[in-house]
């Protein structure tokens, strides 16, 4: 019995022993403030040295139980921990970097106000780059980092939480723990820790500040701001201006080279990125679609992605060159998934539905192949107006006998089509490249399998072709009433450029309306060609067609 204050136990033991197990049945009895509470507990022992060796053996098992099982509680802490620690520096040191600015730009003095340090730092004109340097972005791309770095924080935390919660369940339910074997610890970490923090510590890389001798001596930045106006990591590497290795000079003597997109790709910057978000050398999304939006909504050229760009499922060998030429393809050797049709039957003439309007006919052989050797269908109701569309189609044969024979050997076809003139030119011993975008038909691919050059891009682009080199350069359906005479003239200006003296050019049927007529006529004539062939003809009451045949001037 044991007293203390107004408390009181009482507590009785029996002892009885069976072979080497003792038993000890106790009553006991508490008292508290007048409250009586008693019980009955049963204990067994089990004596001498055995029941010490069992009990030895026990702690040892539950010991290295609880060592496999808390290894990785605790690793996954110390990592917690850690990230914890990262992300304190990483925000102390990008604050630093900010406020510290004013050293690394010239011409910003320290001052006492922060809000006359900061409208100078942006308003600085004496400092030449500095002024095009855009701070904003800057601190979108410091933000990005943090945010990686908080993500992976709270992938982290909740990854310790699951493992003590499974920790704490395997207790109550005395189950054994499932512990995580070393592949998939290998793999947790490759995937959730390793890669995240790469990203992190690349974009942190890739932040550029513009330093005093970092230019080229005319006060112009060598980083390129839009590296800090890009989210995408694949963007923002493919715009870092890359340095040549040891510095030596490349074959083109420049010591960096400089990867390119087009300007309005700023205002594009959504649709950029999730163009440029994938997974490097994995298979490429099947976004074609998107990167043609990009192209003819002025991001051209694109950047180029370091993905594999899948084939269809069904590929086939072509046709030999003898027999691709007038046959369409397989439907199987094109991706179908973003067009409206899922087949070349379905892009035939008749289907009132085929998902585009710009080439009427172009996937009919037997049509296409009647196309500059004869003179068009005059099956219509309306003569007159057959008539005069017969006027303004030129035959191969007849534009050709306007060179010298075999001076006519290379070209270029800025159309809307599916390869057809170009076909019947190389039948012809004529090389033609096509221009081509799948403007709701896969016309890049049609031309590919049937044995033609498609150069995919815009006409808003500078074309891919060096000074008075082209024999030929032809044109039908894609430059018309609709487009800008500004535009035109910068068009029609790089086709000179590329055409050389006694270069031919042929205008195949530019349609515009009659009162604009003068003035895209005055947009041919400017250059002083030679006339050919001139005509203008009626395609309906309020449009007409020009089509010309004209010769390039030598210039020297």
């Amino acid at each position: 019995m044991h007293e203390h204050g107004d408390l009181s136990l009482t507590m009785e033991c029996t002892l009885s022993r069976t072979g080497s197990l003792f038993s000890c049945h106790a009553n006991f009895s508490l008292q508290s403030s007048g409250e009586l509470i008693s019980g009955t507990k049963l204990a067994r022992v089990q004596d001498g040295n055995k029941s010490h060796h069992n009990s030895t053996q026990r702690g040892q098992i539950m010991e290295g139980f609880c060592l496999a099982r808390c290894r990785f509680t605790r690793l996954m802490a110390a990592m917690q921990l850690g990230m914890g620690v990262f992300v304190i520096l990483i925000s102390m040191a990008s604050l630093h970097r900010f406020y510290t600015t004013h050293s690394l730009l010239p011409g910003l003095d320290v001052v006492d106000d922060p809000a006359h340090y900061c409208a100078k730092f942006h308003t600085d004109t004496a400092a030449g780059y500095a002024s095009s340097f855009d701070i904003r972005a800057l601190a979108d791309r410091v933000d990005d980092v943090l945010v990686q770095l908080a993500d992976l924080q709270d992938k982290l935390e909740a990854t310790a939480l699951k493992v003590a919660k499974k920790t704490k369940k395997s207790k109550v339910r005395r189950k054994p723990q499932e512990n995580m074997t070393m592949p998939e610890f290998r793999r947790f970490l490759e995937d959730e820790v390793i890669h995240p923090l790469y990203s992190a510590h690349i974009a942190l890389r890739l932040i550029r500040i513009p330093r005093p001798d970092d230019g080229d001596g005319d006060g112009s930045p060598a980083v390129d701001p839009l590296v800090n106006f890009f989210t995408a990591e694949e963007t923002r590497k493919y715009l870092t201006a890359k340095g040549n290795r040891d510095g030596l000079p490349s074959v083109y003597g420049t010591n960096r080279t400089y990867s390119t997109i087009g300007h309005a790709c700023v205002l594009m910057r959504r649709e950029l990125d999730e163009y440029m978000s994938y997974d490097v050398g994995a298979h490429c999304p099947d976004d074609w679609d998107l990167g043609q939006r990009l192209m003819l909504g002025g991001c051209d050229p694109l950047p180029r992605r370091r993905c594999l760009v899948p084939a269809s499922k069904l590929f086939h060998r072509p046709l030999p060159i003898n027999e691709s030429l007038w046959t369409l393809p397989d439907d199987g050797n094109v991706r179908w998934s973003r067009y409206h049709c899922r087949g070349y039957r379905c892009l035939s003439a008749r289907n009132q539905r085929r998902g585009y309007d710009r080439c009427v006919g172009c996937f009919d052989m037997d049509r296409e192949k009647q196309r500059w050797v004869v003179g068009a269908s005059t099956s219509t109701n309306n003569r007159t107006a057959a008539a005069s569309s017969l006027l303004a189609d030129f035959r191969i044969d007849d534009v050709l006998a306007a060179a010298k024979p075999g001076e006519v050997r290379i070209g270029l076809d800025m159309s809307v089509g599916t390869g057809s003139f170009a076909a019947r030119m190389r039948e012809r011993g004529v090389t033609v490249v096509s221009a081509a975008m799948n403007l709701g038909a896969p016309f890049a691919e049609t031309m590919a399998l049937r044995g033609l050059v498609p150069l995919y891009a815009t006409m808003s682009q500078r074309l891919p072709l060096f000074d008075n080199t082209m024999d030929l350069v032809h044109t039908a359906g894609l430059l018309e009433g609709w487009v800008d005479l500004q535009l035109l003239d910068f068009v029609l200006f790089d086709w000179d450029r590329v055409l050389r003296p006694g270069g031919l050019l042929w205008v195949d049927k530019f349609a515009c309306a009659r009162k604009d007529l003068d003035d895209y006529m005055y947009m041919f004539l400017q250059f002083r060609y030679k006339k050919h062939r001139w005509v203008v003809s009626f395609k309906s009451k309020d449009q007409v067609y020009l089509s010309a045949l004209l010769e390039k001037p030598p210039r020297s």
